[in-house]
C-alpha cells in the first residue's frame, strides 16, 4: 500500500554541535542537543505511538499518545515534548504504558465514526493505524451520550471537504496553518467538549482566510480534512516524484496515481525547494491537463479566416517545415524564427533554440524570459559576473533584514513567501519597497519596519537615494569593499550616490517617499547584519529595468551582503522556467550558458557538436520580428509553448504583426489567443506528460518525471526534433537525458549535471562542475565570478511615459495567487472560484473624483488603447496610481500597455503606463472586436473537430 507520507520522525530535526546519548529500550542512540524523545526512538526504529505529532510541525503533546517512561522522571511524559538528556533511559513499551495508550485510543474512537470500511481514508487514516498499534478491540463508551457524530460537513472549498465528525481536535490542521503557511486562518475554538477546529471567524473554509495550500489537508491524521479527488477517485497505487510547472519556487511534488490518472499532488517532505510545502495552484490546480479544451490533434490551414482542419501528424510537420522552407526561399533566411517558453523543460528550450540557429540558419530566437528579466541577466552580469540569483531559498531563514523590492511573494511565489515569513515571526525585520501595500506590509504576526511606497517608475531614484545614505553616512563595509571589488568603479559610484541630486531629500519629490523613511530603511539594511534583497518584475519591467538591478547589486556589494548564507540578490522568477530558458540560450545573441554569438572560440565548439555553421550576428529580438513582420520582411514563426498575442505589451500592435504573417505555428495545449493567428497547430504536452528538468529561481535544476502518455502523442521535445528533422537538420535524441548530456557537454556551469546525477542529489543548483560537484548554493564565497565586483553608475533617467492632464493615472500590473500568468491553465481550474476576471484597482479619492463606485464598469485608455474593466476601489494603491491584474484575455490588460522598454534587453515596461480611467455602461471597441474574432475561431475550431467526428 503506498504510504501516506514519505517518512514521519514525529517532531522536526534539530541542529546542534553538542551530541546528546541516551538509551531507549536498551538502544544507545546519539542524537544533536534539543532532539525530542520521540524523535531520538524513531531514528533507531523504534516507533512510538502518536496522533498529534508530526515532523513537519512543532512538537504539541496533546494527544498523549506517545507517552513514555524516563528513568528518574515522574509520571508518564509526552516522547514529543521531551528533549534528550545526556545519560536518559528511555522506555516505550510496557504493560502500563500499553493500558493507557490503549485507554487514550478507547476514548477517541467513542467520539468518531466506525465507518472505516467506506471512509475515504480508508487504508490512510493514522488514527487508524494507531488503534491497530495499541491493540484496541473494544469501546466500553457507547454513543448515547454527547457527540459529534452529526456535525455539518464543509464541502465549500472546490479542492476539499472538512468532515468535524472525523475530527480528533488534534491541532495539527491549525498548527499547519500557523507554522507552515503562517495565514493563521484556523484556529480551536471553544473548550473541553466543545472545542472544535473553525475557519476564521467561525466561516465556511470558502469565506474564510484559508489559501487552499493544502497544509491542513496534509496535516490530518484522519478523514477530517480528504481531498475532494480521493473521496472521488479512491486511494493511489503508486507515485512518481516530480517537479511543478507554475512559479520559480520549483516545488516538488508525489503525483499519486491510478494507473495514469493523477489522484492527487501531495507536496515532496524532501524537495529542497518546498520541504513538504505546496500553495492552491500546485497543490490542486492540475485539471488543466486533462481538460475537454485541450487540442490532441495536429491541424492546419491556409488562412487565419479559413477552418481548422485536423491532420495526421505527418502530414502537419511535412507542411509546417514545406511553409517555412518556402518563406525563406522567396523572403530569405531571416524571414522566419523561433520563440521559446518559460514553461517548458530545459531540453525542451534547448533543442527550439538549436533548431533555429542550425536548423533555420539564423539567430532570430527569442523568449518571454527577456520579456520579464532579461534585467537580472545584464544587470547582475555586469556586476557580479553571473546571471542569476545568489543563494538558496533557505538562506531566507539566516537573515536578519529582508528588503522585498518590486515583488509580491505571497501571491507569486506563496511557498517561498511562507518560509520568508517564519523568519520574520522569529525576528528577522522587513522592507518593502512597492507601489501598493501588498500583504507582507501587513500580515498576521508580521508589519513591516518601512514601507517605502514609490511612485511607479521611480526605482532607480529609490535606490539612488538609498545608496547615497549609505556611502555618506559611513555605512559602507569598506573591508569588504577593498577585498572583494574593483576600489576604482567602487570610488566613482560612491562619489556618484553622493552628490546631493541623489539624497532622499532631493529624491523624495519624485520616488514620494518622506526622505525620513529612505535613510532609516538605508541604516536598517546596511547595520542590521546579513541583509537579503529580493526583487521581482517590479524591478525589471521598467525602461530602467537594468539600471535598477544594476543598483540593487551595487548596493549589496557597498554594504558587504553577498558571500555567505542570508544575504544575497534574488530575484524571484515569475514562471517555472525562466531561469533555464535563460540558461539554455534563448536570447538572440546568446547561445546556452549566456555566451556571445559572436565569440569565434563558443561559435566554433557549437558548430563541431552541431556539425554546421553558425551565424556571429545576434539575431532579432520579438520586439524587431514584430517591426520586421509588418515592414514585409519577417513572416514566419514557430512558438512553442508562449501566448504573446496575450502577454507582450501593445496588443493591437502584436496581433498586427502577427496577421501580417505567413506561417505561424503553435505547439501548445490550447487554442490560445496566439493560436487564433495560427496556421498550424502543434498539440503540445504537460508536465505531467513528459521527462526534462526545470531550473527555478534559485539555480536549483530538479526533475520533471513523465506520469502518463502524451495524449497527443509526442512530448514537446519529440515534436521540435520531428520539425528540425523534416526541415534537414537531424537531430536523434531518443530520451530528454541525452539532450541534457549534450547540454553538460557545450555548458561550463552545467559540465556536472546528469540526470543520473540529479537522481542521486534529489536537485542540483549550478554551476555544478569539477570544482562544485554537488552543485552550489552560495554564488560568490570569496570573490565574484567575473572575479572583482564591479559598481556601475545608475543615473536616474524618468520614463518617456509621462502622466497629463488627458492621461493622469499611472497603470501597474500583477499577479494574483488563484492565477497563473495568461490565465491559460489556472482559468481551466476551480481557481476561477477565488478571481475570475481582472479588476481595476483604484483609490477612493480617485474613484470619488470620477463617480465610480465599487464593481463599477470603468474604461481605461492609454496611447496604446483601451479596455473596461470592473472597479475594486482599495487603498492598497495609492492615489494617483492604479493597478490590475493580467490573467485574462477578454480584460485586454496589455491592450493599453505601450511598447516602451528596458534599454538594454528592450525588455516591456508594463509597471508604468500613463492611463485616464473613467466610468462606462459597455465594453471598449477592443473588447467587442476580441470577442467576434475569438468566436470566429472557436468556430472555425469547432467545425474542424465536428468534421473529425463525422469522418470518424
Amino acid at each position: 500500500m503506498l504510504s501516506i507520507v514519505e517518512h514521519d520522525y514525529g517532531t522536526p530535526e534539530r541542529t546542534s554541535e553538542t551530541l546528546v546519548t541516551l538509551s531507549i529500550d536498551g538502544r544507545e542512540v546519539t542524537v544533536p542537543e534539543g532532539t525530542s524523545v520521540m524523535r531520538a526512538a524513531a531514528l533507531t526504529d523504534v516507533q512510538i505511538p502518536k496522533l498529534c505529532a508530526t515532523e513537519q510541525l512543532e512538537a504539541f503533546g496533546s494527544c498523549r499518545m506517545c507517552l513514555v517512561q524516563i528513568d528518574g522522571m515522574k509520571g508518564l511524559p509526552a516522547s514529543c515534548t521531551t528533549p534528550v538528556a545526556q545519560g536518559m533511559v528511555v522506555h516505550t513499551q510496557n504493560k502500563q504504558l500499553a493500558d493507557v495508550r490503549r485507554g487514550v485510543m478507547e476514548l477517541y474512537i467513542s467520539d468518531h465514526p466506525l465507518d472505516c470500511l467506506t471512509c475515504p481514508a480508508n487504508g490512510h487514516c493514522e488514527l487508524q493505524d494507531m488503534a491497530g498499534v495499541v491493540g484496541l478491540r473494544e469501546v466500553r463508551y457507547g454513543y448515547e451520550g454527547e457527540n459529534h457524530l452529526d456535525s455539518k460537513k464543509d464541502e465549500s472549498n472546490p479542492y476539499f471537504t472538512f468532515d468535524a465528525s472525523k475530527c480528533i481536535v488534534c491541532s495539527r490542521c491549525v498548527r499547519a496553518c500557523d507554522e507552515q503557511q503562517g495565514t493563521f486562518a484556523l484556529t480551536i475554538q471553544g473548550r473541553g467538549f466543545e472545542s472544535k477546529v473553525a475557519a476564521s471567524q467561525d466561516e465556511s473554509f470558502m469565506d474564510s482566510e484559508c489559501v487552499s495550500c493544502g497544509a491542513c489537508v496534509q496535516a490530518c491524521p484522519t478523514a477530517t480534512l480528504t481531498e475532494k479527488s480521493v473521496i472521488e477517485k479512491g486511494q493511489a497505487e503508486h507515485s512518481v516524484t516530480t517537479t511543478c510547472a507554475y512559479c520559480g519556487v520549483g516545488c516538488s511534488f508525489r503525483a499519486e496515481m491510478q494507473g495514469e490518472e493523477v489522484v492527487r499532488m501531495v507536496p515532496n517532505l524532501d524537495g529542497h525547494a518546498n520541504h513538504g510545502h505546496s500553495c492552491v495552484k500546485g497543490r490542486f490546480a492540475i485539471g488543466y491537463a486533462t481538460h475537454s479544451d485541450r487540442i490532441l490533434k495536429p491541424m492546419i490551414r491556409k488562412q487565419i479566416t479559413d477552418p481548422w482542419r485536423e491532420v495526421s501528424w505527418e502530414e502537419a510537420i511535412s507542411y509546417a517545415a514545406a511553409e517555412m522552407k518556402r518563406i525563406q526561399a522567396k523572403y530569405g533566411r531571416n524571414s522566419i524564427g523561433g520563440i521559446t517558453s518559460s514553461r517548458c523543460t530545459n531540453e525542451e528550450t534547448y533543442v527550439v533554440q538549436k533548431l533555429v540557429r542550425a536548423g533555420f540558419g539564423n539567430n532570430n530566437v527569442d523568449t518571454c524570459a527577456r520579456v520579464c528579466h532579461s534585467p537580472t541577466g545584464y544587470g547582475l552580469k555586469n556586476t557580479l559576473g553571473e546571471s542569476a540569483g545568489t543563494q538558496n531559498f533557505d538562506s531566507v531563514m539566516q537573515a536578519d533584514v529582508i528588503f522585498v523590492i518590486g515583488a509580491n511573494p505571497t501571491d507569486g511565489h506563496p511557498v517561498f513567501a511562507s518560509q520568508m515569513k517564519r523568519r520574520l515571526r522569529q525576528g528577522a525585520k522587513l522592507i518593502v519597497a512597492d507601489p501598493r501595500t501588498i500583504d507582507l506590509v501587513r500580515t498576521p504576526h508580521i508589519q513591516a519596519q518601512h514601507h517605502l511606497k514609490l511612485r511607479p517608475g521611480t526605482n532607480v531614484a529609490l535606490i539612488n537615494s538609498l545608496a547615497h545614505v549609505v556611502a555618506t553616512e559611513g555605512l559602507v563595509k569598506e573591508g569588504f569593499v577593498r577585498e572583494r571589488c574593483e576600489v576604482d568603479s567602487f570610488e566613482k559610484w560612491r562619489k556618484f550616490v553622493s552628490l546631493e541630486k541623489n539624497s532622499p531629500e532631493a529624491m523624495q519629490e519624485i520616488t514620494g517617499v518622506a526622505a525620513s523613511e529612505v535613510r532609516a530603511a538605508a541604516r536598517l539594511y546596511a547595520t542590521a547584519g546579513n541583509g537579503a534583497i529580493y526583487y521581482g518584475l517590479g524591478v525589471t519591467e521598467h525602461s530602467q529595468g537594468s539600471t535598477m538591478v544594476m543598483g540593487i547589486a551595487n548596493l549589496a556589494m557597498a554594504t558587504g551582503n553577498l558571500g555567505r548564507e542570508g544575504v544575497g540578490v534574488n530575484p524571484l522568477r515569475g514562471q517555472n522556467n525562466v531561469q533555464g530558458s535563460c540558461d539554455m540560450g534563448s536570447f538572440p545573441h546568446e547561445f546556452p550558458g549566456y555566451r556571445h554569438v559572436s565569440d569565434d572560440k563558443v561559435r566554433a565548439q557549437f558548430e563541431g557538436a552541431w556539425g554546421v555553421s553558425l551565424h556571429s550576428e545576434p539575431g532579432l529580438r520579438i520586439p524587431n520580428m514584430f517591426e520586421a513582420a509588418l515592414d514585409g520582411d519577417f513572416k514566419g514563426l514557430y512558438i512553442e509553448g508562449e501566448d504573446i498575442a496575450q502577454s507582450d505589451p501593445n496588443t493591437q500592435h502584436v496581433t498586427a504583426a502577427l496577421t501580417s504573417m505567413e506561417c505561424i505555428i503553435v505547439q501548445d495545449l490550447f487554442l490560445n489567443e496566439s493560436a487564433k493567428f495560427a496556421h498550424v497547430f502543434l498539440p503540445g504536452s504537460s508536465f505531467l506528460e513528459k521527462d526534462g528538468t526545470f531550473t527555478n529561481a534559485e539555480r536549483r535544476i530538479s526533475r520533471v518525471r513523465k506520469v502518463m502518455r502524451p495524449k497527443a502523442g509526442y512530448a514537446d521535445w519529440e515534436i521540435t526534433q520531428l520539425l528540425s528533422n523534416a526541415l534537414g537538420y537531424s537531430m536523434n535524441y531518443t530520451h530528454p537525458s541525452e539532450i541534457m548530456d549534450e547540454i553538460a557537454r557545450l555548458t561550463p556551469t552545467f559540465t556536472g549535471v546528469s540526470y543520473q546525477r540529479i537522481d542521486e542529489l534529489e536537485s542540483i543548483q549550478w554551476p555544478c562542475n569539477e570544482q562544485h560537484p554537488e552543485g552550489t548554493p552560495t554564488m560568490h564565497i570569496g570573490q565574484f565570478v567575473r572575479g572583482k565586483g564591479k559598481f556601475l553608475l545608475t543615473e536616474y533617467v524618468p520614463t518617456a511615459e509621462k502622466v497629463n492632464a488627458k492621461y493622469p493615472l499611472i497603470l501597474t500590473t500583477g499577479r494574483i495567487l488563484s492565477q497563473y500568468n495568461v490565465g491559460a491553465q489556472t482559468r481551466r481550474t476551480e481557481n476561477n472560484q477565488w478571481h475570475d476576471e481582472d479588476r481595476l484597482e483604484i483609490h477612493p479619492h480617485d474613484a470619488e473624483e470620477r463617480g465610480i463606485a465599487e464593481g463599477d464598469w470603468v474604461g481605461i485608455a492609454s496611447r496604446a488603447g483601451d479596455t473596461v474593466l470592473r472597479a475594486r476601489v482599495s487603498e492598497r494603491v495609492q492615489p494617483g496610481v492604479v493597478y490590475t491584474t493580467f490573467h485574462f484575455p477578454e480584460s485586454g490588460a496589455n491592450v493599453i500597455t505601450t511598447d516602451n522598454s528596458d534599454w538594454a534587453t528592450n525588455c516591456p515596461e508594463y509597471k508604468v503606463t500613463a492611463v485616464q480611467a473613467t466610468r462606462v455602461s459597455q465594453p471598449s471597441e477592443w473588447q467587442k472586436r476580441f470577442r467576434e474574432f475569438s468566436e470566429t475561431q472557436e468556430s472555425l475550431l469547432k467545425h474542424a473537430t465536428d468534421d473529425a467526428v463525422v469522418a470518424k
